[in-house]
């Protein structure tokens, strides 16, 4: 949702808690506000997508906020959308891509040398995130139930499933 739509509840909390870590260290609050702009603005505009409910996340449909509940989410989100795969080929490919790390980002492969690194548990590019993002998961590629259902429904359609994939695909 756009920062002017948000309660001003959450504005304000979330101002608090930058001042807190600015008074802490300005190195924290560096590192931490990147990490509260990731998560406003990574909704898509109102105006581009169809009103519908909230993204689809691990603890919105009742899974834990981890790597375990990150791929059953996935896998539900999966399951509704006809996209075929397993919890051990995710799994399987996650710890190869990334070893479970959300944030992971490739700044070295050549797909970072043209200007679009590999990020997230799957190790997705910006273009290939967005061509088989899957509705009602979040535009943020960070997202970790977005990135997996993205990576798997990429990886269905080009390799049957994702649990045909051993190597960087």
């Amino acid at each position: 949702m756009p920062a002017q739509a948000q309660p001003r509840r959450t504005r304000t909390r979330t101002a608090r808690l930058t001042r807190t870590l600015a008074v802490a260290g300005t190195g924290v609050a560096v590192l931490a506000l990147p990490l509260f702009g990731a998560t406003g603005a990574s909704a898509a505009p109102a105006e581009s997508a169809p009103a519908e409910s909230a993204p689809a996340t691990a603890t919105a449909l009742g899974y834990p906020n981890n790597l375990d509940g990150w791929i059953r989410a996935s896998l539900s989100v999966m399951a509704k959308n006809g996209i075929p795969g397993s919890y051990n080929g995710i799994h399987r490919n996650i710890m190869r891509e990334s070893s479970g790390n959300p944030r992971a980002i490739n700044n070295w492969d050549s797909n970072a040398a043209k200007g679009i690194p590999s990020k997230g548990l799957l190790q997705v590019i910006d273009p290939t995130f967005k061509a088989y993002h899957v509705p009602g998961t979040s535009f943020d590629i960070y997202d970790p139930v977005a990135n997996i259902t993205a990576a798997c429904n990429y990886a269905a359609k080009r390799y049957g499933s994702i649990d045909n994939v051993f190597g960087a695909y």
